[in-house]
């Protein structure tokens, strides 16, 4: 097998992996080496998975994308720091097969195949993704000189639940510098949105949908804290600069929600996806057990995203009309 013409060759996928490698430097540096073992693996396992089944729909011509080395690293960088290896390889494989390669492949799936691999894991397996979070390193090499945050460093308690559960709130700048427990990617909000303007300078992603998810979802957190609404936990609900910092909000609104493939295409529908997710997320953070709801919000707002581009092109289609027929 010739390995340069086992894949379909994508720049814009490219593009995205080089704005997602300073996301994953920061990561080994606050949880050490092991997340490039991690994340080899998933690797690995999204390229087989999308080969056989690509292969089984078309003997011919069969091309791996691109695309799918996107969908691996976003998909580890969701993860928790100790997350077991057997696990990540199980939910890219899932996200692959039936988030991708059912639809028909690149290009025809409505979801992010990401999103759906970690979804599946996370109600599989909610001890594993939930209950076990490493505290990072803090101070320089970090985890550049180590493997692993280790056992004996290990928290059940993320800014999020430390919130809902005391009142506490994590330090801002702590939370804008990565400094907290979270995620492998979410860690450096700062890091998160330098790369998010690299994207939008390198026009790779759509500028509208991070604003709009980034300031519906501050307003609506903003509206409800100062409101004095409080959450499903009893405690307020969380201020909208911790609400915008914590968790995988900023890392979802650069990486997830602007998916090229998933995403509305349309301006106008990029505007109300965007808002959607942003306002969704918040309602399910607030309202639910659920901590982290930008997972479920980008799902949901991917299942509708083909009716609202049709509603908003028939709107638009009858309001030319209508100025049409008023000018005839």
């Amino acid at each position: 097998m010739d390995i340069k013409n086992l894949f379909m060759k994508q720049k814009m996928m490219r593009t995205v992996l080089l704005a997602l490698v300073p996301v994953a430097l920061v990561a080994v540096f606050l949880q050490g080496w092991r997340v490039v073992m991690l994340s080899a693996f998933v690797g690995v396992a999204a390229v087989i998975a999308e080969y056989l089944v690509m292969r089984s729909i078309n003997r011919e011509k069969t091309k791996v994308s691109e695309a799918v080395f996107v969908s691996a690293a976003l998909f580890t960088l969701t993860l928790p720091p100790q997350t077991p290896v057997w696990i990540a390889v199980v939910g890219i494989v899932f996200g692959v097969v039936f988030g991708k390669a059912v639809f028909g492949g690149f290009g025809r799936n409505v979801f992010n195949p990401a999103l759906v691999g970690r979804c599946f894991i996370y109600v599989a397996f909610p001890a594993q993704m939930t209950m076990t979070w490493a505290q990072p390193f803090l101070s320089l090499p970090g985890g550049f000189a180590a493997w692993t945050a280790g056992a004996d460093a290990v928290t059940s308690v993320t800014p999020i639940i430390a919130y809902n559960e005391t009142g506490a709130l994590a330090s801002n700048l702590d939370l804008f510098l990565g400094k907290v427990a979270g995620s492998l990617g979410e860690a450096s909000a700062l890091v998160i949105l330098l790369a998010g303007a690299f994207l939008v300078y390198r026009k790779v992603a759509s500028w509208q949908l991070m604003v709009s998810t980034i300031v519906s979802g501050t307003a609506l957190a903003a509206i409800l804290h100062y409101a004095g609404v409080h959450h499903s936990m009893g405690m307020l609900t969380a201020p909208p600069l911790f609400t915008l910092l914590s968790g995988g909000f900023l890392f979802g609104a650069v990486f997830m929600v602007t998916d090229p493939v998933s995403a509305p295409k349309s301006k106008a529908a990029q505007w109300v996806a965007g808002a959607l997710v942003g306002l969704i997320t918040v309602v399910i953070r607030s309202f639910s057990l659920f901590t982290e709801g930008m997972m479920f919000a980008i799902l949901i707002v991917n299942a509708v995203t083909p009716l609202l581009e049709l509603k908003l092109k028939q709107f638009q289609d009858r309001k030319k009309q209508a100025v049409k027929e008023a000018s005839a």
